[in-house]
């Protein structure tokens, strides 16, 4: 009888690791998906600032139907939102290639690592007519 009870314990111990490790596991992909999912959303929040100041006329301080003014430093960001938004809980949030007249790209980075150790990324390109994500790792 003690034998038996000791194969049952052990064998018992076994499935309750297993179990802990689908667990961590399964948590470690939701915090990724939803860190993902926060990264998009604020991208297109952005997206609807940029338009909106593409829009706007230069002499109420908006672009002037040109995203020129929106620069790839802090300088062009914060003609869009401010730096606890550029730099939030879900990413790092950047201009990555100056406006133009036409459209303006730009960078999300989220927090949360993947399992090689980089950090979701997308790109916003923004365009007068609507704007496109795309993911880029």
């Amino acid at each position: 009888m003690g034998q038996q009870q000791l194969l049952l314990i052990i064998l018992g111990v076994i499935i309750v690791g297993i179990a802990v490790a689908v667990g961590i596991t399964m948590f470690q992909d939701n915090a990724v998906s939803a860190n993902r999912d926060a990264v998009t959303n604020d991208l297109v929040q952005l997206a609807a600032k940029a338009q909106q100041f593409y829009r706007k006329p230069a002499a109420l301080g908006g672009g002037g139907n040109s995203f020129a003014s929106l620069t790839a430093n802090a300088a062009g960001m914060a003609l869009l939102v401010s730096t606890a938004f550029s730099n939030n809980d879900n990413g790092t949030y950047t201009i990555k290639t100056d406006g133009n007249g036409t459209k303006v790209v730009f960078q999300g980075v989220g927090k949360t690592a993947l399992s090689d150790g980089t950090y979701p990324t997308y790109e916003c390109e923004v365009t007068a007519a609507g704007y496109n994500i795309t993911k880029v790792n």
